[in-house]
């Protein structure tokens, strides 16, 4: 478990990965807040063979501007059809609740997936967002 978080929703945070680690500290930076989402959270569902399963990205966050979703993988998985199939599904989660925040004065929500070799302590998020922003 790794604490010390100035912007997390949470006092302490574990990691699958030290990406998602270097990551979290770039959120920690930069966005207004972040958590790491439970299972459950969201909802967002997407086609795994024959039966429909739960998707949970890795990160939320929120900056000045807009929502992220952020999920991290290694870039050899980028275009694995099981990573597609949750970016789709998160995409779509994402349009619906920008939608929706569009009716109500929210922020617009954005997903990105981002490749692990290229999350390092010198990106900026908005970096890596604007090249990694998944559209539907």
């Amino acid at each position: 478990l790794f604490g010390g978080f100035g912007r997390c929703l949470y006092p302490v945070q574990k990691f699958d990965s030290d990406t998602e680690r270097r990551l979290a500290e770039i959120l920690d930076r930069e966005a207004l807040k972040w958590f790491k989402p439970a299972k459950g959270q969201f909802q967002i569902y997407y086609r795994s063979g024959a039966d429909d399963a739960e998707y949970k990205p890795d990160f939320v966050a929120e900056t000045s501007e807009q929502i992220l979703m952020l999920e991290s993988k290694a870039s050899n998985q980028m275009t694995d059809a099981e990573v597609l199939a949750k970016q789709t599904a998160a995409v779509q989660w994402c349009r619906h609740a920008s939608e929706h925040a569009r009716k109500h004065c929210g922020k617009p929500w954005t997903y990105a997936l981002i490749p692990h070799n290229e999350i390092a302590g010198n990106m900026t998020l908005d970096g890596l967002v604007s090249r990694h922003a998944a559209h539907d």
